[in-house]
């Protein structure tokens, strides 16, 4: 049940990230920074999907993905289209993990820290999803500031 749930608010919500993304009508004003912005949308999408792919992916999924968290405020003029592309693997990762866990491994700890504490999956995996909301928030705004 947590899985089936868990799977639709992510895929909801990358796909709000994809559709923030596409509504960009320049596609270099994903890697403007203005003002007291100073994390493009094109940095936050790579952001959030390094979290992903390093939290769940590799993490639950044992995908074997190695972040590079530097590199997802550093990376600059990535196309829209590889952007999109590597949502769209972010998605079919988390269906395949979330897909192979158990009811009950949700409530187990999760193999991390969080912030210095242990915490089970299924906190994890909420505190995953208000961080990924929050900063598809931050991309709107930015879109529109552009």
């Amino acid at each position: 049940m947590l899985h089936q749930s868990l799977t639709e608010i992510y895929d909801r919500n990358l796909l709000q990230l994809k559709a923030e993304i596409n509504l960009y009508n320049d596609e270099k004003a994903l890697w403007s920074v203005r003002g007291q912005v100073s994390n493009s949308a094109g940095n936050l999408c790579l952001h959030l999907i390094g979290n992903l792919n390093h939290f769940i992916g590799a993490t639950l999924g044992n995908t074997g993905y190695v972040r590079h968290r530097e590199n997802e405020f550093t990376f600059k003029n990535i196309s829209r289209e590889n952007l999109l592309a590597e949502i769209d693997k972010t998605i079919e990762m988390i269906r395949n993990t979330l897909s192979q866990m158990k009811e009950e491994d949700f409530a187990k700890e999760f193999p991390l820290l969080k912030h210095d504490k242990r915490v089970s999956t299924e906190e994890m995996l909420l505190h995953l999803l208000s961080h990924l909301n929050y900063h598809i928030g931050q991309i709107n705004y930015h879109r529109r500031l552009m």
